[in-house]
């Protein structure tokens, strides 16, 4: 990609743009922000860095590169974390440059910023990037500090500090000094006083005087003042005024060796500065000149299948269309009708989709995933969810080969705002980015709905090439470093993993994914336990599915669920089986030594209860008292499938009631079922809408809403073991109190 480098002249953003060229990106120009008054240096701002953009203008002579400049005129007025657009903020004056920077060289699609750990600012340049339709690179972000400082003076990035606000920093002692003298002495000042070392939380700025990406020239710096603005006994703070400077040619000037790859822009204004004006208060009103949506498609009349689960304050919603093979005319229709079918419920029971947590997109074919990505991002938009865009996981499931048409959703929702958002838009060497309306985890009430995560190399967004085992390990590791950033592990908080395989794994491969997933929680635990980490650790659930195609053409996505307790000290405590005889015997069944081979459950006291039921071809002919030579799939058929949709109600009625909750506690309810079952997808909901209506009437403690509480999912297999994705039929259901 082409970038524009925002710079502030310290180390950071200097490191970011050597991070981009790293990573096969071209930066084209660098744009910088600075105080109104060339002779003030600092300004109160939580943005920007702007002491020693008296030498930043040399940038352009130094790179070989056009710099665009802008003199800061807003201020500080939209205070919350996550931004949104606000006249008069100096977020504002960002937008208004880069905005310039796009009009001016059109074949710019990425911004390049130098946050470690500030979400503020990462939020802020994230929201200017999607407002102009550019991707946010930021590959310092999340990165341990003491590695990234020796990699930066490892590089060659030759940079001093011009301010200093930290216990143990002096400005009469340590203003000026090269970053390559001062490193021991701020790893001493960690070990002392816990200061960050790269200088993320305020403790030093730098100003780079030479690096790698100055081919043409070096800044000298010749005078400079000491200013002191706090002469604090503890943390005195000052700042190193530039008096006078001069730029030392380099032996070899490479800047105009090969123009092929340099914008038209570039090669007229090679090292030349363009200041940008223009107001603040104007920005929205360019931003609504690209805001419109053309909602004017007319949609014929459907019939949708929709379900509910009754839980009062989070609450899953499903929607698909009915005989949509004769009348669906694409993938944009199918999921434009069903969006606005699930906006229009959302809106009869009192809520917006700024009330989702979670998104399941189903889709008929993953090549339309960039079709159905577009109609999504229409609907689903980060105006409309003030609180944080939802999670979502996009797989590829065979819709049309049970006449569910093109595309199926399933959402959950919660009553209240109180949902943590993590949405980190940025590509970085973090974890994989969410660039869009869509993001990396949403936690509600002590759950951590996780998006699906594939094995993608985080800094090129690309698929690793290791393999199935490969990619199943980085996803891992993705699913570990969002967890992190909710103060718990993959390894200690899973409550279940739900593992999407795609049918191109081959089947010799498939056997092993199970004992990957076990190795990887165990080497993530003894690393957490050689860190101190001694926290009692939840017993998963594993859940495989078996589909035709994931996106990015993954062989597996991980699909984790977390419990994260408010209370440390009640985190998990006792969460073996503390069950005790409260369920009724219905349909005839009885307690039997093999309903424990079927159930796998996850349960925290009063908190939650996860249950997966997987019936095989043999346990159903076990339900059905059948022939046991007869345990293929195509024979459970009719009454046989019937009556093992009845025991999966009775096994889950009694894992419910046993361990103290209800079917009122439920907030979503799957049954997967294979398309090479012998049972129509009407004749199954029909059968398991019969079959929960007649529970209730056994069980007077259960009520009945005019839609079911269950989700059917057709897959091309599924299981409890990756070796064996052959259950007839597979439950999962999550209930919380």
């Amino acid at each position: 990609m082409k970038v524009v480098a925002l710079v502030s002249g310290g180390k950071d953003s200097c490191y970011a743009m050597m991070k981009c060229l790293q990573y096969g990106h071209q930066i084209v120009a660098v744009a910088n922000l600075m105080p109104a008054d060339d002779s003030v240096d600092e300004l109160d701002s939580y943005m920007y860095q702007t002491v020693g953009h008296q030498i930043v203008i040399s940038y352009a002579e130094c790179m070989g590169v056009p710099l665009f400049r802008r003199r800061i005129q807003g201020s500080t007025r939209h205070q919350k974390l996550s931004y949104r657009t606000t006249p008069g903020d100096e977020v504002e004056d960002m937008f208004l440059l880069l905005n310039e920077v796009k009009r001016q060289i059109p074949s710019v699609t990425a911004v390049s910023s130098g946050a470690i750990a500030s979400d503020y600012q990462r939020l802020r340049v994230e929201s200017v990037c999607s407002r102009l339709g550019l991707v946010s690179l930021a590959y310092l972000w999340k990165q341990d500090q003491s590695l990234l400082l020796q990699e930066m003076i490892t590089s060659g990035i030759v940079a001093i500090t011009v301010k200093v606000a930290a216990m143990g920093l002096d400005p009469s002692k340590h203003l000026g000094k090269e970053l390559s003298v001062l490193q021991p002495y701020l790893h001493k000042l960690k070990d002392l006083y816990g200061i960050n070392v790269c200088g993320e939380g305020g403790e030093y700025e730098t100003l780079t005087l030479d690096c790698p990406l100055f081919l043409n020239a070096r800044i000298m710096l010749v005078e400079s003042q000491v200013i002191l603005h706090s002469s604090d006994s503890i943390a005195p703070v000052g700042v190193l005024h530039p008096v006078a400077f001069h730029l030392q040619s380099k032996a070899e000037s490479h800047s105009l060796e090969n123009t092929d790859n340099i914008p038209e822009i570039c090669k007229e204004k090679v090292g030349f500065l363009y200041e940008v004006q223009g107001d603040t208060e104007a920005c929205d009103a360019i931003c609504q000149a690209d805001a419109a949506v053309d909602d004017s498609l007319k949609l014929p009349e459907h019939k949708f299948h929709i379900s509910r689960t009754q839980k009062g304050d989070t609450f899953s919603i499903c929607c698909w269309l009915q005989d949509s093979c004769t009348t669906s005319a694409g993938m944009q229709e199918d999921l434009e009708v069903i969006l606005k079918k699930i906006e229009s419920l959302l809106v009869e029971y009192g809520f917006g989709w700024e009330y989702v947590l979670y998104i399941h997109l189903y889709i008929a074919d993953m090549g339309g995933f960039s079709t159905a990505n577009e109609t999504y991002v229409r609907h689903i938009t980060q105006e409309k969810c003030l609180f944080g865009v939802p999670s979502r996981s996009t797989v590829e499931l065979p819709l049309l080969q049970v006449g569910l048409g093109n595309a199926y959703m399933e959402v959950l929702v919660a009553n209240d705002h109180t949902k943590r958002v993590l949405h980190v838009q940025s590509i970085s060497c973090w974890a994989p980015s969410c660039i869009g309306p869509y993001s990396q985890a949403t936690l509600h009430k002590e759950i951590l709905h996780m998006a699906g995560q594939l094995g993608l190399n985080p800094p090129t967004m690309t698929l690793c090439n290791g393999g199935i085992m490969d990619e199943l390990e980085t996803a891992l590791d993705h699913c570990e470093a969002v967890a992190n950033c909710f103060n718990c592990s993959i390894f200690t908080s899973a409550i279940i993993f739900v593992d999407y395989c795609s049918t191109k794994i081959p089947p010799s491969d498939r056997s092993s994914i199970h004992d990957k997933h076990q190795a990887f929680l165990k080497q993530t635990r003894a690393f957490n336990l050689d860190k101190g980490n001694n926290s009692e650790a939840l017993n998963p659930i594993f859940l495989y599915l078996l589909l035709p195609d994931l996106p990015k053409g993954a062989l597996v996505e991980v699909k984790p669920v977390l419990f994260v307790a408010e209370d440390i000290e009640a985190t998990i405590g006792d969460v073996e089986d503390q069950s005790h005889s409260r369920s009724t015997d219905y349909w005839g069944f009885r307690h039997a030594d093999w309903h424990e081979s079927c159930i796998q459950k996850c349960i925290v006291p009063g908190k939650l209860c996860a249950v997966v039921l997987s019936v095989s071809s043999e346990l159903a002919a076990l339900i059905c008292d059948k022939d046991k030579g007869d345990h293929h799939q195509n024979s459970v058929i009719g009454s046989q499938m019937d009556r093992v949709l009845k025991c999966c109600f009775y096994l889950l009625d009694k894992i419910i009631m046993e361990n103290d909750f209800g079917w009122e506690d439920t907030m979503y309810l799957r049954f997967y079922f294979p398309t090479s079952l012998q049972v129509t997808l009407d004749a199954l909901s029909l059968m398991l809408t019969n079959a929960f209506s007649e529970l209730a009437e056994m069980n007077r403690n259960i009520s009945i809403g005019k839609e079911p509480i269950f989700n059917l999912v057709p897959v091309i297999g599924a299981g409890k073991s990756s070796a064996s994705m052959n259950d007839i039929i597979t439950c999962e259901l999550m209930a919380r109190k």
